[in-house]
């Protein structure tokens, strides 16, 4: 019997390594537009994110999320991911 192997990836707030699945995607959409993907599934270059808003917050002030993705990030786009984050955090 074989195991399936887990992927992991590391999370731009406390750059330590998880199982993909424990993680948010923060994706970046062919259009350019930001945004959550809860689901991991939406098209366009991806980078991660703890379920921790704290990783958000570091992630914001190294402007991780702006290196992951090579371009710009608006505050009101973290301002969203935050409110986000924080509504699924609290289902």
């Amino acid at each position: 019997m074989t195991t399936k192997k887990i992927p992991m990836r590391q999370c731009l707030g406390c750059r330590e390594m998880f199982p993909k699945r424990e993680l948010i995607r923060v994706v970046r959409s062919p259009e350019g537009e930001i945004a959550l993907d809860f689901k991991g599934k939406a098209p366009g270059r991806g980078a991660y994110l703890c379920k921790n808003p704290a990783c958000l917050k570091k992630a914001r002030k190294s402007r991780a999320i702006a290196r992951a993705f090579a371009c710009k990030v608006p505050e009101a786009v973290y301002d969203a991911l935050e409110a986000q984050m924080e509504a699924q955090n609290g289902q």
